[in-house]
Formats: C-alpha cells, sequence, structure tokens
C-alpha cells in the first residue's frame, strides 16, 4: 500500500473513531442515568447526612437537577475539552484517578494478551503438525477445558494451588506492602503478583486462540500452492513458517483484535479478585457508590482503547500479508 493511501485509511478510520465516541458517549450517559436509584441519596448516605435539604444541596452541586438533555449537553462540552469531570466519592478529577490506575490495566491485559496470543499460536500450530496425535488431543482437551471454566474460578483454583498449598506466589496486590522501592526493584517485585491474575486472564483467550489456529493451519495445509512447496522439495519448517502459518493468522488477528474489548471488560473480574489496582476496581467500586461520573469517565477510557487496539489490527495484516489492501 503506498504512503498516501495509508494516510487517507488512516484519515477515513480516525474520522470514524470520532463519531463512534460521540454516540459511545451519548449511550452510556443515557444509559447511566436510566438506571433506578438517586445518587445523592448515595452520597449522603456516604456523608451520614441523609436530609433532604443536604441531598437538595447535592443535586445543585453535581448538576442532578437539570433536566436530562441539559446535563448531557453539559457532559458533552466537558468532554470536548478532555474534562470528565469530578468523581465525588474521592473527591477528585475523573480524568487523573483512570490516568493513575490505566498503567495497571495496560500492564496487565497486555500481559495476557501476549501470552495468549503467543502460546495460542504455537500450541495451535504444534497441535496441526502432530493432527490425530497425543500432543494434538491433549492440547485440544486442555484448549476445551480453560474456554469452559469461568474466570473466576480459575483465579480462585490458581490461588488455592500457588499462594495457599504451594505459597509460590502471592494471592493479591500489585507489590509489596510498604516496601517503597524504585527502577529495576519496584519492576522485579510487581512480577510475582503479575503471575497469577496475568494467567487467570489469559488462560480463557490462550484456548481460543490454540483451536482457531489448529483448525486454520489444518485448512491452509491441504491448499494447492502448499502442495505445490511440498512437490519442490522446500523444507517442512520454512512451509509452516512462510506458508502455512502467515496465512492461517489472518483469521487469528481479526479475532484478536474484536476481543481486545473483552479482555479489558474480563480485567475488571480478574482485577476484582486479586486486588489489582487498576480501573476494573475502580469502576466496580464506582458503580456501588454510583459514581456516575467515574462510571462515564472509565467507559470513555476502555472504549478509546478498543477502538485504537482495532485499528492497531487492521495495520497488522499489512504485516502479517502484505497483499491485503485496507478499505
Amino acid at each position: 500500500m503506498s504512503g498516501v493511501r495509508l494516510l487517507r485509511f488512516l484519515a477515513q478510520r480516525l474520522a470514524k473513531i470520532v463519531v463512534l465516541m460521540v454516540a459511545i458517549v451519548i449511550i452510556n450517559f443515557l444509559l447511566i442515568h436510566a438506571a433506578p436509584g438517586d445518587p445523592a441519596s448515595v452520597m449522603a448516605g456516604q456523608s451520614g447526612t441523609a436530609d433532604e435539604r443536604y441531598m437538595q444541596q447535592l443535586r445543585q452541586q453535581f448538576g442532578l437537577d437539570k433536566p436530562l438533555p441539559t446535563q448531557l449537553w453539559i457532559y458533552l462540552k466537558h468532554v470536548a475539552v478532555l474534562d470528565l469531570g469530578k468523581s465525588h466519592r474521592l473527591q477528585r478529577p475523573v480524568a487523573d484517578l483512570i490516568l493513575e490506575r490505566l498503567p495497571a490495566t495496560l500492564l496487565l491485559t497486555g500481559t495476557a494478551f501476549v501470552l495468549a496470543i503467543a502460546t495460542g499460536i504455537a500450541s495451535g500450530a504444534m497441535a496441526a503438525r502432530r493432527v490425530g496425535t497425543a500432543a494434538d488431543s491433549l492440547i485440544t482437551t486442555l484448549s476445551l477445558v480453560f474456554y469452559c471454566t469461568p474466570l473466576f474460578w480459575v483465579g480462585l483454583l490458581l490461588v488455592l494451588l500457588f499462594s495457599v498449598t504451594l505459597n509460590w506466589l502471592p494471592s493479591f496486590g500489585m507489590g509489596t506492602v510498604g516496601a517503597n522501592l524504585s527502577g529495576m526493584a519496584a519492576v522485579l517485585d510487581v512480577v510475582p503478583y503479575l503471575v497469577l491474575p496475568a494467567l487467570t486472564l489469559g488462560l480463557f483467550y490462550m484456548a481460543i486462540y490454540a483451536r482457531l489456529t489448529r483448525s486454520s493451519t489444518l485448512e491452509v495445509a491441504d491448499l494447492d500452492f502448499v502442495k505445490t512447496a511440498r512437490a519442490k522439495g522446500v523444507d517442512e519448517g520454512r512451509i509452516m513458517r512462510r506458508h502455512i502459518l502467515r496465512n492461517a493468522l489472518l483469521p487469528v488477528i481479526t479475532l484478536a483484535g474484536i476481543q481486545v474489548g473483552h479482555l479489558i471488560g474480563g480485567s475488571i473480574l480478574v482485577e476484582t479478585v486479586f486486588a489489582w489496582p487498576g480501573i476494573g476496581t475502580l469502576a466496580f467500586e464506582a458503580l456501588l457508590s454510583r459514581d456516575y461520573e467515574m462510571l462515564l469517565g472509565v467507559f470513555l477510557c476502555t472504549s478509546v482503547l478498543v477502538m485504537l487496539f482495532n485499528l492497531i489490527t487492521d495495520l497488522l495484516y499489512l504485516v502479517v500479508d502484505p497483499r491485503v489492501e485496507l478499505a
């Protein structure tokens, strides 16, 4: 693809992202405010003062006394200048709280994604090369087990095994409490805390990618150009790397790009189980306290991430198979 066409494609996609983001902000706002209950009563209950006068002051302070279209218009104007509001529970700007928690979520989801895609593709390709053998049956069975098992159940079992029984890994948190480490020492301190959450989140998606890679590899292996390469005496390893996998990975990349959103959503449950201080835990706490501004900010952040990852997925097609034209 030429540079001009690539720039045109990026401009079109960015314009679509902007339009979709406006639609998502509006839909999220209306859905949040359609939920039953009064946020003012929750805020008043948290402060220990639930009289009607104080609740009316809270409604005026957070704009809850205005008509819904007016509240929506005010919120859209604030979002346009990247002002996501203020959390009534923590009394801090929503954007600051999200930026503090976002690196932890990206670390967890990124590690889980790399683990899932690398292990899934490798095990799926191995099963396809040894189809009908014990290795193929083992990989297929384990993939089915991990696919059918709920994430929270896997997490609890891993905690019982590696934390409670074997005492190899910590069961919750993101680092040693009160250690005050910095530099490489801080990085090494996070690693053992990351293993169980990333493994819990990645096993489900690893199973999907392994099964998809196996079926796609077997399908591509029967095509004519692969048979021609074998007839010419090309090494089997080269055939697998250069001919089969490059074509078999296209559906895997497509599915991986779509499931990035599911991965971020699944991190909310995993972060809750392992007390991982990411935006998933932040969203769960905001939901319990009816912190509308915080919930809307988290939804907006995750929506932007999903769209950016989908754009990256489209661009990866050019790397895996340069013959693909982006439309």
